[in-house]
């Protein structure tokens, strides 16, 4: 198995690197999506990756896009990735990468939370709401919410944090129509994703979908889908409201990363990240691993 930090495609002109992704175009109307093994915490993109990482991500969205197809569209091609590059360069495409449709992307985080988690968490605190949805008084950390409900967030450049916002701000950005299909189609594609999980023994807290347009206008599910890096993971049996349960995404590092010091300091997690030790980076990995083998099983 190849460890791309940072993938090199020559062949191919590079159009952006995201926080795990490098982005190359493959004619006008296609990209090479390379989801490599960099971890970013708290918008930092840590030196070190996780090994095997971007092959476990590509795994399970191309799991979840194959079970979740009969929702929407998705931007899937079908053509192989390694048809793309040259000889040299396929290990380090291979297992790791999707060739997709070239989309206009939609400027907003489609967030749908089953449970009351995270930032969510905190601004209920706040608010006894999250992103302008009332929520009943009585909850705590990790409560099940009634229903899922649908928190989007405006995309940020990288190393920014995505801004929550109301439905109303996501209209006024997209228009009602397209704000209200990626509501509803968001929560449609959470609601039948959470049910199959449980049945697998994992709850799906929360997570976050991408949408995009094609060239005749069609809303296509876009990126990543429902992987540990764009959902929040919890078995089933470490669940235990009032209290953050274990989680199967980055939360074990991001744990570590609350609790270093640097020159007797916590973090201030701006740039450079600290340097994290061999076993974190082991134990992040299984945590990828055991989401993946529990949920394709």
């Amino acid at each position: 198995m190849t460890t791309v930090h940072t993938s090199s495609i020559h062949s191919l002109p590079l159009l952006a690197r995201g926080k795990v992704r490098d982005n190359y175009a493959v004619g006008t109307d296609r990209i090479l999506m390379v989801a490599s093994d960099r971890l970013s915490a708290f918008d930092v993109i840590l030196g070190e990756p996780i090994p095997g990482k971007g092959i476990l991500l590509t795994q399970m969205a191309l799991f979840w896009f194959a079970k979740l197809g009969h929702i929407c569209p998705n931007h899937l091609t079908g053509e192989a990735p390694e048809s793309a590059v040259t000889a040299e360069e396929v290990p380090q495409v291979t297992g790791r990468s999707m060739l997709v449709k070239r989309l206009k992307p939609l400027p907003i985080e489609a967030v749908v939370r089953g449970y009351l988690a995270g930032s969510g968490w905190k601004e209920y605190q706040d608010s006894q709401s999250v992103c302008g949805v009332p929520l009943p008084a009585d909850l705590r950390n990790a409560s099940k919410l009634a229903a899922p409900i649908y928190t989007p967030a405006a995309k940020a450049a990288v190393g920014d944090h995505d801004e929550n916002i109301t439905f109303e701000q996501s209209v006024a950005a997209i228009g009602a129509d397209l704000a209200g299909r990626i509501r509803d189609l968001s929560i449609q594609i959470y609601s039948e994703a959470a049910a199959f999980a449980l049945t697998k023994g994992v709850i799906i807290a929360d997570t976050k979908f991408e949408f995009g347009l094609d060239t005749d206008g069609t809303l296509v599910l876009m990126d990543e889908v429902l992987t540990p890096d764009s959902s929040r993971f919890w078995p089933v049996e470490g669940y235990v409201e009032g209290s953050n349960p274990p989680s199967y995404d980055k939360q074990f590092v991001r744990d570590w990363l609350e609790q270093v010091q640097i020159d007797g300091k916590p973090w201030n997690k701006t740039p450079p990240a600290p340097r994290v030790p061999a076993d974190v980076i082991a134990k992040t990995a299984a945590k990828y691993q055991e989401a993946l083998e529990r949920l394709t099983a």
